[in-house]
């Protein structure tokens, strides 16, 4: 912590927003400052959405938005995790395609489940896919190596003058990176190629055998929420949706239907787009910055209709990507096998889909949810590496979420730790917190 940091008295700070980044940076700040987190859902969470199912008289507790974490990609959450106390269990994660109009499929997690389809072991051009995914794994990692990646070349243009071939992008890549950001085939063509290959290589995924193990969170993601919110939780303000926010000489000014109230600092912690309509003086630089960083909704359904997943049970994967037949710039039809990724024991398979309502059987279906997901552009990383224009103490506004980085929980919590910083916070969070952690971080306190 430097001098300014150490120095810098007690603030009236105002959170609006209460995902993961939202309720990391209010718990990192709660020590030093006084913060009221405001949240327009009855519900905190955000993504972080866990539902609770009764189902012929036994209760589970399904997700439905964040899910899964790693052990190489994940270090300031994982760190958050641990200083609460929760309690994580392993997972596996594996990948399915299923091409309904030619009855292809595959799962990638092992030779048996690649070959799932007793089909393709006579198929020469399904091993021409695989040859092709290990040619793209090997082109990426050298010319990551090399520097020679083009900041300025999309992931589309990149395999085409690498004459990567249609079937290699339809049936592997585009929907695995569609699966992974909740985008369409086409939106994955227009991604930034080295946001692409970076993240790829990042989280194991230029790889075969070495990469990251996987875990979730027992008894559902929303188990860190009340531990997390502990330090601050009788300034918590649910149902509340702040109506404007003006930036004053002296302070903030931050609108809600309970009226005006005046603040030292505002951290906003939801979308951009939402971030930006709330503003009643924005500047050119938040217009422009702001607006470069848009989202896009997602239908998500919660049920037990298995036929959205492969046909043959040997390919069910944790992620089942459809290919149905849809145009490239439909958005993404992927469904989650929530009892592998929760190992879940249960007479039926809980599945999470996103946006293929209509072929779901109605009888089975448990919810519908909407989930907004940021988009990756060209002119969105431009604009992320301009936050110190608009986010700071010099302006009272602090602008924190997971769409500054990668867009996962991972990027929401580094970028809470970055607000806090700013404000004099750290990454040892509250003094005085051990009373509020889970009895198993007590222990580790006292280890």
């Amino acid at each position: 912590m430097d001098s300014r940091q150490a120095t810098m008295s007690k603030r009236r700070v105002a959170v609006v927003g209460s995902g993961i980044a939202g309720m990391a940076a209010a718990w990192y700040l709660s020590g030093r400052h006084e913060v009221t987190l405001f949240e327009a859902d009855t519900r905190l969470g955000g993504h972080t959405a866990t539902v609770d199912v009764e189902l012929e008289g036994r209760h589970y507790a399904i997700d439905t938005g964040f899910i899964v974490f790693n052990d190489w990609t994940y270090p300031h959450f994982q760190r958050l995790m641990q200083r609460l106390g929760v309690l994580t269990q392993p997972t596996e994660m594996s990948f399915s395609v299923h091409e309904t109009s030619r009855d292809f499929e595959y799962n990638g997690h092992t030779l048996t489940s690649l070959f799932a389809q007793r089909r393709n072991l006579l198929r020469p051009s399904f091993y021409g896919l695989l040859r092709e995914i290990l040619r793209f794994n090997r082109e990426a990692i050298r010319a990551m190596d090399d520097g020679t990646l083009d900041p300025a070349m999309t992931l589309g243009e990149w395999l085409e003058s690498n004459a990567f071939g249609e079937a290699f992008q339809r049936r592997y890549l585009l929907p695995m990176g569609a699966a992974i950001w909740s985008a369409s085939l086409s939106d994955l063509r227009d991604f930034p190629l080295q946001f692409f290959v970076r993240f790829f290589r990042h989280h194991g995924l230029l790889s075969v055998n070495d990469r990251p193990q996987w875990h979730t969170l027992v008894g559902g993601s929303r188990s860190y929420i009340p531990l997390l919110t502990a330090p601050y939780a009788s300034r918590i303000r649910l149902s509340t949706p702040v109506r404007g926010i003006r930036r004053l000489a002296d302070g903030v000014a931050l609108r809600s239907d309970l009226g005006v109230e005046h603040f030292d600092e505002v951290v906003l912690a939801c979308h951009a787009d939402q971030a930006l309509a709330l503003l009643e003086d924005p500047s050119p630089a938040e217009h422009e910055i702001l607006g470069a960083l848009p989202y896009q909704d997602n239908e998500v359904v919660l049920h037990t209709d298995t036929r959205l997943l492969p046909r043959r049970p040997r390919a069910w994967a944790s992620w089942n990507y459809r290919l149905d037949g849809r145009d490239e710039a439909a958005r993404v039809s992927v469904t989650y096998d929530m009892n592998i990724l929760q190992r879940l024991e249960a007479p039926h398979t809980f599945c999470v889909t996103l946006n293929d309502s209509d072929a779901i059987a109605p009888e089975k279906v448990l919810g519908r949810f909407t989930y907004a997901h940021p988009q990756f552009t060209l002119a969105g990383e431009a604009a992320k590496a301009r936050h110190a224009e608009i986010s700071g103490a010099a302006f009272r506004t602090h602008y924190c979420g997971a769409y500054w980085r990668n867009g996962f929980h991972e990027d929401g919590v580094w970028s809470a730790l970055r607000v806090a910083h700013a404000l004099g916070g750290d990454e040892a969070g509250p003094e005085g917190v051990a009373e509020l952690l889970s009895p198993v971080a007590r222990e580790a306190e006292h280890a």
